[in-house]
């Protein structure tokens, strides 16, 4: 899956040596797979691994309740901008995601996909909810 933030705060400071956040700033697809339930999301943006390793708040900072509520939330609203391309940039909006809330995706694919749409939120200035998308 192909998806396509600015904050005011100062950035939240990792532990990666700059060797490793370098790398990962060539590096611009995150796949993320959990076999337990055969779920695969794909993620190419130019950035993002960066940003997770350089910004986001650390793995299990979250609790997976907490992310899985707000991805949900977040899916709602991005599907429905996809199926409205005449509104919303269909540049930004490209298709839907198929994130059923009676599935167990695991931490991990929870944590990134709400990671990423804080940073798209972030990065291209939208608003997918009542949340103000933060660090």
């Amino acid at each position: 899956m192909a998806l396509g933030c600015h904050t005011s705060k100062t950035p939240h400071h990792n532990s990666k040596p700059p060797e490793q956040l370098e790398a990962l700033k060539q590096n611009d697809t995150v796949k993320i797979v959990n076999e337990a339930v055969e779920y695969e999301i794909i993620i190419i943006e130019p950035g993002f691994n960066f940003w997770v390793a350089s910004r986001a708040k650390p793995r299990g900072f979250y609790s997976q309740s907490f992310l899985e509520n707000r991805n949900q939330l977040f899916v709602i609203e991005w599907n429905q901008r996809v199926l409205q391309p005449g509104r919303y940039n269909s540049n930004l909006y490209e298709m839907q995601i198929d994130y059923q809330p009676d599935i167990d995706y695991g931490y991990e694919v929870n944590y990134l996909l709400y990671n990423y749409f804080i940073y798209f939120q972030l990065t291209y200035n939208q608003r997918l909810g009542p949340f103000v998308p933060r660090i």
